[in-house]
């Protein structure tokens, strides 16, 4: 029976974790469709609207170098919290952007998140799982990046008719931003 509670345990803990793969889905997927109205809203150059969407692939570049030596000094857990807020400051930053050098700023925030969450999340996972389950509980984060593309979509589907659209489309990940860093806590 402890053997079994273990394993829930463990459980619990990858999915809250895991969370971090559902936003670095989430924020690498809402960009299509978000894009599609700031385009025609601020009229963005084909070239603008590339730097728009690889923003983020800059920052996750800044933040998978950084998260490897910032997870051994801090650790994992308060790593993937303080992952969670930057995540969710991303989403309000790129919501609330007055022009594409602000949108640019946020996503390049989120970028750094889904960097830091890449590697912290996997690591502190197989960190906190019973080696029976290790492997399986490792490979939610993946099967959660997964759902957070297609969530991002189901979002930018719901939001796309809306004025403003974009905006809500990018305010949607403040949620899982704040179900992890009160999951973490």
């Amino acid at each position: 029976m402890d053997e079994q509670y273990n394993k829930f345990q463990a459980f619990k803990v990858a999915m809250i974790a895991a969370i971090g793969g559902l936003l670095f889905g989430f924020d690498t997927g809402v960009i299509s469709g978000a894009l599609l109205l700031i385009k025609s809203e601020w009229h963005l150059t084909a070239f603008s609207q590339e730097i728009v969407t690889s923003a983020v692939l800059i920052g996750a570049m800044i933040g998978a170098l950084l998260s490897g030596r910032i997870a051994d000094i801090y650790g994992r857990k308060k790593v993937i919290i303080a992952t969670a807020i930057i995540f969710a400051i991303g989403s309000v930053a790129t919501a609330l952007s007055p022009n594409p050098e602000f949108l640019v700023a946020g996503r390049i925030m989120l970028g750094v998140a889904i960097g830091v969450a890449s590697f912290t999340v996997p690591l502190y996972i197989s960190e906190v799982s019973p080696s029976a389950v290790r492997g399986s509980l490792v490979s939610l984060n993946q099967l959660m990046i997964t759902i957070g593309i297609v969530l991002s979509y189901l979002v930018d589907f719901s939001f796309a008719s809306m004025e403003d659209g974009w905006r809500y489309m990018f305010a949607f990940g403040l949620v899982p931003s704040i179900l992890l860093f009160f999951g973490m806590l």
